[in-house]
């Protein structure tokens, strides 16, 4: 077979070439810990906290956050600042705007300055259900997150995060 010949690895060969990658670029593994640990508490968390408010009130995490952001902004954004801020990608942001208008929760126009630009905005549907849904992912948020930590702890992963947040922002 020569050259076309695939060397297949065994699972511990493929084990370790990992920890030697990583090694090489992790040097004893530094932060390795904490970068697994975030990782699954936010999968965790998001996980949860989609079932419980679906559960609660039929509203999908990710609807519940295109009416949050349009709210935190006065009501409006541009689909593409909609699609920055939100929880969602930026291709499946179109797709989920549709649905919010087809079911009343907000609207979609042209943007006034260029034409170009689609603006999405919070329909009084989409108050009202965001005043229903709030409380709901609040206490969920209070119950899986800030009830398990003490303020110190709370405090140091908020500076710790925004920091990570404003170092990757800016570079």
């Amino acid at each position: 077979m020569g050259l076309l010949q695939t060397q297949v690895l065994s699972g511990a060969d493929v084990a370790g070439l990992l920890d030697r990658l990583v090694v090489k670029e992790l040097p004893g593994g530094r932060g390795l810990a904490a970068w697994s640990s975030l990782l699954r508490a936010h999968a965790t968390l998001l996980r949860q906290l989609e079932t419980d408010l679906e559960k609660e009130t039929g509203l999908a995490l990710a609807d519940f956050d295109v009416l949050a952001q349009l709210a935190l902004a006065g009501g409006s954004l541009r689909m593409t600042e909609l699609a920055d801020r939100a929880l969602i990608s930026r291709s499946g942001m179109t797709r989920r705007v549709a649905r919010l208008v087809d079911v009343g929760l907000v609207s979609r126009a042209g943007a006034d300055s260029d034409g170009r630009g689609v603006v999405v905005g919070l329909t009084e549907a989409g108050v009202a259900r965001l005043t229903e849904t709030a409380p709901v992912h609040a206490r969920g948020i209070s119950r899986l997150f800030v009830s398990r930590l003490d303020d110190q702890e709370l405090a140091v992963l908020e500076s710790a995060l925004a920091k990570v947040t404003l170092d990757c922002t800016f570079g």
